[in-house]
């Protein structure tokens, strides 16, 4: 199979609206119907909807307490938009550093959960922002098990990375795979 890949110049939100029409062509090329989308804000899930239509979209946000204590960063009033427009919103610790990063925070140090992270930052944020969300979706029983999913990710604001991939438990984390980069931003 040849298959190109998207290289983006930097990372950032610039990148948005082009990955969202590129997702939309290698989910209706593969027949791929679930899709999950970093969106602090909720804007970035609005985007996808509109681009993609009737797809089944996750929307994964920070958790409370992320930038205040005992605060959701999302705006209630979108959370329920997304909502009504059939877009399941989660806000739950980040898999690839949660409670790991609350030891090294305290103790000093480093889990190896978070090395896990910075090897995947190797190749770009939002490429482990892809596989952390797969993971937080799966465990939260948002997306199916048996299939391949899109997971679309980001540097901060906006998206700059999609991959497709097999989906796997946190319990199971190296049964995930990563199966094609959509695109990416050259790091």
């Amino acid at each position: 199979m040849i298959k190109s890949i998207c290289y983006f110049e930097s990372p950032g939100p610039e990148n948005t609206d082009k990955l969202l029409k590129l997702v939309k062509e290698r989910s209706e090329e593969l027949g791929i119907n679930d899709i999950i989308v970093a969106s602090v804000s909720g804007r970035t899930a609005l985007k996808l909807l509109d681009v993609l239509g009737d797809a089944d979209i996750v929307c994964i946000t920070h958790h409370a307490g992320f930038r205040e204590k005992g605060k959701l960063e999302m705006d209630p009033k979108v959370r329920d938009e997304l909502t009504k427009k059939g877009i399941k919103v989660y806000a739950g610790s980040h898999a690839l550093s949660g409670v790991g990063r609350g030891i090294s925070n305290r103790f000093g140090g480093v889990t190896p959960v978070e090395i896990m992270a910075e090897t995947l930052r190797m190749v770009s944020q939002g490429f482990k922002v892809c596989v952390e969300i797969t993971i937080m979706a799966a465990d939260a029983g948002l997306i199916p098990m048996d299939r391949e999913v899109i997971a679309i990710g980001g540097t901060a604001q906006g998206v700059d990375t999609a991959l497709v991939i097999s989906p796997a438990h946190m319990n199971n984390v190296f049964d995930l795979r990563i199966h094609e980069i959509i695109a990416i931003p050259r790091p």
